[in-house]
């Protein structure tokens, strides 16, 4: 076994210290604690990113070495083929257990379907003891606009950003970023949708464009939906012949855009998540001046959560790994660009020495005000418009 890098691993054997105390923990913690011991816990989480996989190879690592919990990471590449796993399970009789998916990293559309149809455990998430040191002013027991009725637990929270050198353009608005493209064919591009980036840009572009930003709020309306959505296509053909190959084919995800940006051939990236860029540049990956941005009337923004499935079979245990992961030093360390880069969910004020100092330090020094994401209900209605406007040229 690899041993771990220093300072992530005293995180995370103090991050063990945090679980076992038993200050302001629920009655039953110790309960779960017992049920949880030996069990195996297959987590589903998207392995798109190879910070992301190192960082949870190390939980994995340390959760059996102190809990004797057997972590497996299920790398995948959309949380909807996970969802439609446990929905097929459900309805071949394991209900209540035997599932294959113990915990699934999930927000947005994929969490509205798995709540919808009752697929989800609730009511565990708010009596984690470590739910007592999160920042409870970010959305983090409502996803796209839906409770979650403490089933799903925060892990991190996430906002759409531009990175682009230090020297080039930075757009301000929607209009500027088409002036940009429009004085630089051929050098800006988005992920292709329905990859989750790319169709983050689409509710970014929708949310500012759209003459009722209010109807976002509530499920489409089959009355109205064209004129809520009119201007987004109107903007899009402008766009698109201006883009990387004229438009006619986008990079199949963020990693692509990086790389195309890193090789000169773009002028600009993007990325969920606001540390991603400075990750990129300690690793040699982006150029040194590569920095992030937003559009001057903010960028929307999401917590992302952790979820257990009604039919779970280790059900103690992963809980266990979530009220970890909720652990003041395991977020400090996730927030820690040279680690991961993913930004906390805690409130640093709440969190005890020296951990709240070392959350504040990898904030982000200049802030782009966060917009709150559409209705889940809107990104299958977009992705398959997207689709149907642009994706079978």
């Amino acid at each position: 076994m690899k041993r771990l890098p220093l300072p992530f691993a005293l995180s995370l054997m103090v991050a063990l210290l945090f679980s076992l105390t038993g200050a302001a923990h629920p009655a039953d913690w110790q309960t779960t604690r017992q049920q949880a011991s030996g069990q195996t816990v297959w987590f589903n989480a998207w392995g798109g990113d190879s910070a992301v996989n190192r960082y949870l190879d190390q939980v994995s690592a340390e959760m059996k070495r102190h809990y004797n919990i057997t972590l497996n990471i299920v790398h995948i590449a959309d949380a909807a083929d996970s969802v439609k796993r446990i929905a097929t399970e459900t309805a071949s009789g394991r209900r209540t257990d035997g599932g294959s998916v113990d915990l699934l990293w999930v927000n947005g559309e994929n969490f509205y379907t798995l709540k919808r149809q009752g697929l989800l455990l609730e009511g565990w998430a708010q009596q984690l003891p470590n739910w007592r040191y999160v920042n409870t002013a970010l959305p983090v027991q409502e996803d796209f606009t839906h409770p979650t009725d403490g089933s799903e637990s925060p892990w991190g929270s996430a906002q759409l950003l531009f990175i682009t050198r230090q020297s080039s353009p930075h757009p301000g608005d929607s209009q500027a970023l088409l002036d940009a493209a429009r004085a630089n064919p051929g050098k800006f591009s988005y992920p292709r949708p329905p990859d989750f980036t790319g169709t983050a840009f689409l509710e970014q572009l929708l949310s500012m464009l759209t003459p009722d930003p209010r109807a976002l709020r509530q499920p489409p309306d089959p009355a109205t939906v064209g004129q809520v959505t009119a201007p987004l296509w109107a903007y899009l053909d402008k766009l698109h012949p201006l883009l990387w190959r004229q438009g006619k084919d986008f990079p199949a995800n963020p990693g692509q855009l990086d790389r195309l940006f890193a090789q000169g051939a773009l002028m600009m990236s993007m990325t969920f998540n606001p540390a991603h860029a400075r990750h990129l540049v300690l690793s040699k990956q982006l150029p040194a001046d590569s920095q992030t941005f937003g559009f001057r009337g903010g960028m929307i923004g999401n917590v992302h959560f952790v979820a257990i499935p009604a039919n779970a079979r280790a059900k103690a245990a992963a809980q266990v790994v979530a009220n970890y992961l909720l652990s003041p030093p395991a977020q400090a360390a996730k927030t820690d660009p040279a680690v991961w880069g993913d930004p906390s969910v805690l409130d640093a004020q709440k969190v005890p020495a020296p951990w709240g100092e070392r959350l504040a330090r990898h904030q982000p020094e200049e802030p782009v005000a966060v917009l709150g994401e559409p209705n889940a209900a809107w990104v299958p209605l977009l992705e398959q418009a997207w689709l149907h406007r642009y994706g079978t040229r």
